[in-house]
């Protein structure tokens, strides 16, 4: 399996590898990710659960709430991974945490009701105040 996408940590402890993604990259303005991260809005690619590999050791996990896991680097505590038993086929990985971000562009906001004041997406995309889906979760 070719798995031409990789990244890791600030510190270089968690290095992966993956697959394309699944769906396009999108900035999620959720509380919850915002929390998680320290960050007004973290922008997340998906890729099927088994299309993706750790090279090193793999992130720690904690329940963020019911049904969600969110994966960390356990020494510089960078944020990697988001999955969810709403889509337990699925996984969402960082943007950021990529060798090259650029590779996975984001093109749409989601979660705007819950933005940051201020942040009001303002670079064009598409912007949704939930998912984009239009089930409430997920892009």
């Amino acid at each position: 399996m070719d798995l031409p996408l990789v990244g890791g940590c600030l510190c270089g402890a968690v290095r992966y590898r993956c697959t394309l993604p699944t769906a396009t990259a999108g900035y999620c303005h959720c509380r919850s990710c915002r929390r998680a991260a320290g960050a007004h809005a973290v922008a997340w690619f998906t890729v099927g659960v088994g299309e993706y590999r750790f090279d090193t050791v793999a992130p720690a996990e904690f329940a963020s709430s019911p049904g969600v896991r969110r994966g960390h680097c356990a020494g510089c505590g960078t944020t990697l991974t988001y999955w969810s038993a709403r889509y337990p086929d699925t996984i969402d990985i960082t943007v950021a945490s990529l060798d090259d971000p650029a590779l996975m562009p984001p093109v749409k906001h989601i979660w705007m009701e819950d933005a940051v004041v201020g942040d009001s997406g303002a670079d064009g995309l598409p912007r949704f105040l939930r998912s984009s889906d239009g089930a409430g979760a997920g892009y």
